[in-house]
C-alpha cells in the first residue's frame, strides 16, 4: 500500500523560463560584482567557472556542498582573498536570486498536492545547483505549497544528490517508512526513476508539456530505465496512483 508520494522539484513541481534564469545570472552578477566594487563583465568569466568546476568536482559524482564553498571557487577563479562581511555578502547575493525573480509552478502542481496531501504523507528531494534549499524552501513558501510536505531535503545541505540511495534513505526515514510504501515522481530518467527504483520505490517519470532551463545534465550511465509508468500532465497523477495501487492489490 502506497503511504507516501515524493517529489522531485525542478521541472516537475516548479520551472524556470529562459528568461528567467538569464534574468538570475544578471542580477546575480550586477550584486556579486557592486560588492566587489567592480563590474559584471570583469567576474563573468569567474562565476561562469563556478559551474564548471562544481560540476567537475561534486556533481559529476553525485555529491554537493554548501553555498559557502561555491563563492570560494568564485574567489578562488578571480585569485581574491575577502573578509568574512564580505564573503557573507556574497554568498547572500549569489544564493537569493530566485526569491526576488521567482521561479513559477508547473501547471496542475498546487491542486495536485492539495489533493494528495489530503490522502497521503508528501515528500520532496531536490538537487539544488546554485540556489541552495534554504532559498528554495522560501520559494515553496510565497508559491503557497511549502505547507504540503511533511519533509524537504536538499542535496546540498545533505551532501549528495539524487540517485544516491542516502538522500532517497534521508526522506524515507524522516517520514518513517519503507521504501515500497513510497511512490517517487520526477522528470529525469536518472537522478529521479533510477534513483527511486535502486531504492525499491515505485517511480512515476513526468513528461512536462513545455520544459524550462532547471534540467540536470545529461550522463552517459549504460542504464536501461524504465519507469513504472509516465504521465505528461502532472494533474493525471492521482489517477495513475490509484491505478498502482490497483495493480499492487491484485498480486
Amino acid at each position: 500500500m502506497i503511504k507516501a508520494i515524493v517529489f522531485d522539484l525542478w521541472e516537475t513541481l516548479i520551472t524556470n523560463s529562459d528568461q528567467t534564469t538569464r534574468a538570475h545570472a544578471s542580477l546575480r552578477l550586477e550584486r556579486m560584482s557592486r560588492i566587489l566594487s567592480t563590474t559584471p563583465e570583469q567576474i563573468d568569466e569567474a562565476y561562469r567557472y563556478v559551474w564548471k568546476r562544481c560540476h567537475e568536482l561534486y556533481w559529476s559524482a553525485d555529491k554537493d556542498i554548501a553555498t559557502r564553498r561555491q563563492i570560494e571557487h568564485f574567489l578562488e577563479a578571480l585569485d581574491l582573498e575577502v573578509d568574512e562581511p564580505t564573503m557573507q555578502a556574497l554568498e547572500d547575493a549569489y544564493a537569493t536570486v530566485a526569491v526576488e525573480i521567482m521561479p513559477h509552478l508547473v501547471a496542475g502542481a498546487g491542486e495536485v498536492l492539495r489533493d494528495l496531501s489530503s490522502r497521503f504523507a508528501l515528500g520532496l528531494i531536490s538537487n539544488t545547483g546554485r540556489t541552495p534549499g534554504s532559498a528554495l524552501r522560501t520559494i515553496l513558501e510565497r508559491l503557497n505549497v511549502a505547507h504540503y510536505f511533511d519533509v524537504m531535503v536538499f542535496s546540498n545541505e545533505h551532501g549528495e544528490c539524487k540517485p544516491q540511495i542516502s538522500i532517497f534513505e534521508a526522506v524515507r526515514a524522516a517520514l518513517g517508512l519503507e521504501f515500497n510504501e513510497m511512490l517517487f515522481v520526477g522528470d529525469n530518467l536518472y537522478v529521479d526513476v533510477y534513483g527511486a527504483q535502486r531504492c525499491g520505490m515505485r517511480a512515476v517519470l513526468f513528461v512536462p508539456p513545455q520544459r524550462g532551463t532547471a534540467v540536470a545534465p545529461h550522463v552517459d550511465h549504460g542504464l536501461t530505465i524504465e519507469p513504472d509508468s509516465t504521465i505528461y500532465d502532472l494533474r493525471d497523477l492521482p489517477r495513475e496512483i490509484l491505478t498502482t495501487e490497483a495493480q499492487r492489490a491484485q498480486r
